[in-house]
């Protein structure tokens, strides 16, 4: 397996020497291992994502006040499971397992685990039992998240259950002589709701950690670790209008100052006056060398008779690249490309391709990019979270109109646009996209979602404006709220809001007569369609 790269690997930063005590997660292919490694981080203490299979002898040496086995889609009796090193369990150090990270350190120590009669995805009662250690402060009853099909039928002599729900009997247990605990459920997502209790009870109670770390000086260190990785060489920054570009673009600003060109491609799937505010923006703001390729024609040209979506996500990227490539040519000494990616786009994709990691989507800036690439990749933000992005963006001296901006795909309309992607169709979902935001936005809503858009629908019905019959396109509102991205829950928007952005696209933008609200949440859904 291929890990996911910590901090210390991706921006070369001291990091892991200025880190008096840490925690590692062992990623076992799970979604959400970055989102553990941040609630950890979330608590003041240093983390980072290593290896399913790192020896206990590596483990050792590294010196970790705590370990947890994550998640992961595998069940431990299948034939090629992701396992561990079994020594680790004897090293002393506190180990937390969760989920499959649970079931393995079950099994190892003499526990049974096989596929459920009742399986369990979603919110569950959970009954504490055991109100020491893990679930110190933690009420008696009280809301998790569960997403398994196999769990813990039967646990050794040496394990003492600590919670149970109606159909798991050992949601959470604690080994008599060793420092092993696990959990069923996820205390990393915000459905579980005092996950952050019980993991800082973990890190507190259980490893002893001060809680004492700090991500204050990540710019800087990213910034001495870009300037002395890309020394005289000129790097190529692409730009969406977003903020995760939008802070790469700063990084390499401070780190290389005119070494930097920036190249903002027209694709046609932009929305509404995106390359407007991305010229005045990067030019003004930033006073970057700023190209702009107009290539509108050539993406719709790809993307005709295209409708499943990860073909559309794979075409955009070899045209994105291609697009990249020409005119780098224009810029003399370019080496590098930087990219705005965030590990929710790593994890998605299933970016330890080698790895356990089950695939949900390919994002264009990872799994498009063609093997020949021409350029050394720089992703300074691989490792965060959009929150944490946003915080960095701050402390750079973003203004707060970009660095608050909500998040857009960077296959950009294509993927909200269901179905083939024509011109037509993606000028009738920018206009429609555009009164989404600015209703939310004058409604003073704006900061207070994470990220709300239109997605216009494969699908025609029967409407009736004035005294004609109808049969045009359904358009869908999309708007949600989130603090990590990797789950998330539909907003409660007014009613009477929801009415005016309704009225609105029907009045204002030919060919949709019918609107529609989204309420999943993620999961089982994803925020994007496609």
């Amino acid at each position: 397996m291929t890990a996911a790269p910590t901090s210390a690997a991706t921006y070369g930063s001291s990091a892991i020497t200025l880190a008096e005590e840490r925690v590692l997660v062992l990623d076992f292919g799970s979604q959400y291992a970055q989102l553990i490694a941040r609630r950890v981080r979330e608590q003041n203490v240093y983390c980072e994502i290593v290896r399913h299979d790192l020896p206990a002898s590596r483990i050792a040496e590294l010196a970790p006040k705590g370990i947890i086995l994550s998640g992961g889609p595998s069940s431990v009796y299948a034939e090629g499971a992701p396992r561990c090193d079994p020594a680790l369990f004897e090293l002393g150090v506190p180990v937390l397992g969760i989920c499959y990270g649970m079931q393995l350190a079950c099994e190892a120590l003499g526990g049974r685990v096989q596929s459920a009669e009742s399986r369990e995805y979603g919110r569950a009662h959970c009954e504490v039992t055991d109100a020491t250690d893990l679930f110190r402060d933690v009420h008696s009853h009280t809301e998790v998240w569960m997403s398994h099909g196999d769990q813990v039928q039967q646990i050794a002599d040496d394990f003492t259950p600590l919670a149970r729900t109606g159909t798991c009997p050992f949601a959470a247990v604690r080994h008599n002589r060793l420092p092993v605990y696990g959990l069923q459920f996820h205390p990393e997502v915000t459905h579980t709701v005092e996950g952050a209790t019980i993991l800082g009870n973990f890190l507190r109670e259980v490893c002893k950690t001060s809680g004492a770390w700090r991500l204050g000086d990540f710019a800087d260190q990213t910034i001495a670790a870009l300037r002395a990785q890309i020394g005289s060489d000129r790097v190529i920054c692409g730009l969406s209008g977003g903020v995760d570009s939008a802070v790469v673009a700063a990084l390499l600003a401070k780190a290389i100052g005119p070494q930097l060109t920036c190249i903002l491609v027209d694709n046609g799937l932009l929305r509404k006056d995106e390359r407007a505010a991305v010229e005045r923006e990067f030019t003004e703001h930033f006073q970057t060398d700023l190209h702009v390729v107009e290539g509108e024609q050539r993406f719709l040209q790809q993307l005709a008779g295209v409708v499943e979506p990860q073909e559309k996500r794979r075409r955009i990227g070899s045209e994105f690249i291609a697009c990249f490539k020409e005119e780098a040519g224009k810029v003399q000494g370019a080496k590098y490309l930087a990219q705005g990616t965030l590990y929710p786009d790593v994890i998605e994709s299933g970016a330890a391709q080698d790895g356990p990691a089950a695939t949900i989507k390919l994002h264009h800036n990872v799994g498009g990019l063609p093997k020949e690439l021409g350029f050394e990749l720089i992703e300074p933000l691989r490792d965060l979270f959009k929150d944490e992005v946003r915080r960095l963006g701050l402390q750079l001296g973003l203004p707060e109109d970009i660095v608050w901006r909500h998040p857009f795909p960077g296959p950009g309309l294509a993927v909200r646009c269901l179905g083939e992607v024509t011109a037509d169709k993606l000028h009738t979902l920018r206009e429609a996209d555009a009164i989404v935001v600015g209703e939310i936005k004058a409604a003073g809503l704006y900061r207070q979602t994470s990220q709300s858009f239109a997605v216009l629908l494969p699908v025609q019905s029967v409407g009736v404006m004035g005294d004609s019959r109808t049969y045009e396109n359904a358009c869908a509102v999309r708007s949600v709220n989130t603090d990590d991205f990797m789950t998330a829950d539909w907003s409660h928007l007014p009613h009477d809001l929801l009415s005016r952005i309704s009225t609105r696209i029907i009045n204002e933008v030919p060919g949709v007569n019918r609107v529609v609200y989204d309420i999943t949440s993620k999961p089982p859904g994803t925020i994007e369609w496609e």
